[in-house]
């Protein structure tokens, strides 16, 4: 069952594919925004999964972030998502990123709750 205060914290060790350089953001050889807001999304999907009804999941519908700082490769990271309100099917979460010196990022995060076949059938 949802209920608000539901957390989850993921984390990454940030790789070559993970810079800024190689994801297309940027040119600098440091953690990309993308890659950030990815581990963010990824957290908050997390959160709920093992809370939602039998063959459902939930999808991305926005995020507004902003990245504070920057992170070199090789460096680990996390990003953690606390739900904080529910609106029928839509997910509110506040999500942070950080690395061994503190906050990296933060911003809101929302999902919805989808049946996973009707979505899937969307796709025709």
């Amino acid at each position: 069952m949802l209920e608000v205060g539901l957390t989850h914290t993921s984390s990454l060790k940030i790789e070559e594919r993970h810079l800024a350089i190689n994801v297309g953001s940027g040119d600098l050889h440091v953690l990309s925004t993308p890659s950030m807001i990815a581990l963010m999304e990824e957290a908050a999907m997390n959160a709920v999964m093992t809370h939602l009804p039998e063959g459902s999941t939930t999808v991305g519908g926005h995020i507004a972030a902003t990245h504070l700082k920057p992170t070199a490769h090789g460096r680990n990271i996390t990003a953690t998502a606390k739900l904080i309100a529910i609106e029928g099917r839509k997910l509110q979460f506040v999500v942070t990123a950080a690395d061994d010196d503190g906050i990296i990022g933060e911003g809101e995060h929302t999902r919805f709750v989808v049946d996973r076949e009707k979505f899937m059938a969307r796709l025709g």
